[in-house]
């Protein structure tokens, strides 16, 4: 058994007695400046440690969410119909799509961007294949003209009153006008005006009639409207009061339209149209019109990592439209590609925001206010997006673990002239490289040796500087008394 006397042999740290030691001002000076050197340097050390420490390197895309990129949008545009705006979709390898509006919601808002009512109906307008009679004109003024002066007075006069507002110039409103005419005569006669007064035909030239056909949010030619007496743009228990006829437009498929109208008026004319006594199915060549001329769009699509394009236009394929007065001003409340991130990840981003998160959504809260006039007619916006992916992932147990990914895009914009309908165009071109942002964790162990070497470090330089303190003062003392050294 090793003895007590042996095991003192090998003590690193012999003491010294107490009454042998001397306490000084100096060394009591230099203690204190080194316990706050230690306290300082520990506080460095902790706010290293904490800290997040990364590196950068660009490599080619591995992403793993496959061949297709998500797109997230939210766009107000104050001046453009929810009736005939379409989302459509290009890219370089021949990809089109038109009008989607699967994953696509539209509301109606009005020019401060407030929404004036639930959703509108997001599927496409009914394809029309009957435009007209099969003849060159039909010679006959059934159809009233209207005009600002006697609009209000004939549509609080007939219980129906259907209106086609057209343009001259229009080649759907001419393939429509013989038929038109044709429907109106016939109604005419079979429901006199004078003598029964349930329905009226009527005609709106909106090259002459500018405001109201802006007071109504017409943005296309032909657009038939449906007016019942005693309220305009009026919702009543689902019931919507101005409609939008979009079904065949020959005589017979107008004639029978018509009919249906008229066939749930009672006869006495004095009697409100807003007592519907139909049955409630629903009609797909009738919707509810536009209560205002501006829309909200969000939603997403789903497109290929190829460079391409999103279009948001006014579109029909039975409808003309006037460049001269389609505006496409917007405004972005988001438009971020890639998935959405969940609160896990949205916390991950508020710590690693130094690194990324600063460019995921740039065109967020811009606006592109176009206003209307001979000057400014016939503008298109366009936008241009060059995207990179960013990767996230930090090193555990020497694998990686994805902690976060997103798509930064960088924009440009400008608008343009053009002879064609306005239209809004979000070009974008994947990058094929990546950036990949690695965190690299540091070792607890690390981290307790740096502070055994600060507080041992400080405490060895202290004793050094209080030992050559000490002995100076003690030669500066002898060299006073004069003693040899």
């Amino acid at each position: 058994m090793i003895s007590s006397s042996k095991l003192k042999s090998v003590d690193f740290y012999r003491k010294i007695p107490r009454d042998l030691t001397e306490a000084s001002l100096s060394g009591a000076g230099l203690s204190i400046v080194a316990a706050l050197a230690m306290v300082f340097l520990f506080g460095m050390e902790l706010s290293t440690y904490l800290a997040v420490n990364t590196t950068t390197s660009v490599i080619v895309d591995r992403s793993s969410d496959g061949d297709f990129l998500r797109i997230d949008f939210n766009m107000s545009f104050p001046a453009l119909s929810c009736e005939f705006a379409s989302v459509d979709v290009s890219d370089v390898l021949g990809t089109n799509r038109l009008n989607i509006t699967k994953t696509v919601r539209k509301y109606s808002i009005d020019r401060n961007l407030v929404p004036t009512g639930s959703e509108f109906h997001s599927g496409p307008i009914p394809t029309v294949s009957k435009h007209g009679d099969d003849v060159e004109e039909y010679h006959g003024d059934g159809a009233v003209a209207l005009s600002s002066h006697n609009f209000d007075s004939y549509s609080h006069q007939y219980p129906i009153l259907v209106v086609n507002f057209y343009a001259p110039w229009c080649y759907w409103s001419n393939r429509l006008k013989p038929s038109w005419e044709k429907t109106a005569n016939i109604i005419r006669e079979r429901y006199d005006p004078e003598m029964d007064g349930r329905i009226l035909l009527g005609n709106v030239d909106c090259t002459k009639e500018l405001e109201l056909c802006k007071r109504h949010h017409i943005q296309g030619y032909p657009s038939i409207r449906i007016f019942r007496k005693g309220s305009d743009m009026k919702e009543t228990q689902g019931h919507h009061d101005h409609d939008s006829y979009y079904g065949e437009r020959d005589t017979e498929s107008l004639v029978a339209a018509m009919e249906t109208y008229v066939a749930n008026i009672p006869k006495d004319a004095h009697v409100l149209a807003l007592e519907d006594k139909s049955n409630k199915t629903v009609d797909p060549a009738k919707r509810p019109a536009p209560m205002t001329s501006g829309c909200r769009i969000e939603g997403f699509v789903r497109v290929k990592k190829v460079p391409g394009s999103v279009v948001i236009s006014a579109r029909s394929g039975s409808h003309s439209f006037d460049p001269s007065q389609i505006n496409v001003s917007h405004y972005v409340t988001q438009f971020s590609f890639g998935k959405m991130l969940s609160p896990k990840m949205f916390s991950e981003l508020k710590r690693l925001l130094p690194y990324v998160g600063g460019h995921h959504d740039r065109l967020a809260g811009q606006s592109y206010i176009v206003k209307h006039g001979d000057i400014n007619a016939n503008v298109t916006i366009e936008h241009y997006l060059q995207i990179v992916k960013t990767e996230l992932v930090t090193l555990k147990s020497s694998k990686e673990l994805k902690v976060l990914e997103e798509y930064e895009y960088t924009a440009h914009s400008s608008l343009v002239h053009s002879f064609y309908v306005p239209v809004v165009k979000f070009h974008f071109e994947p990058s094929p490289m990546q950036v990949l942002v690695t965190e690299l964790p540091k070792s607890f162990s690390h981290f307790l040796t740096n502070v055994c070497a600060i507080i041992g470090g400080v405490f060895t330089v202290a004793g050094i500087l209080d030992s050559i303190l000490h002995n100076t003062l003690r030669f500066v003392k002898k060299i006073e008394l004069g003693k040899d050294i």
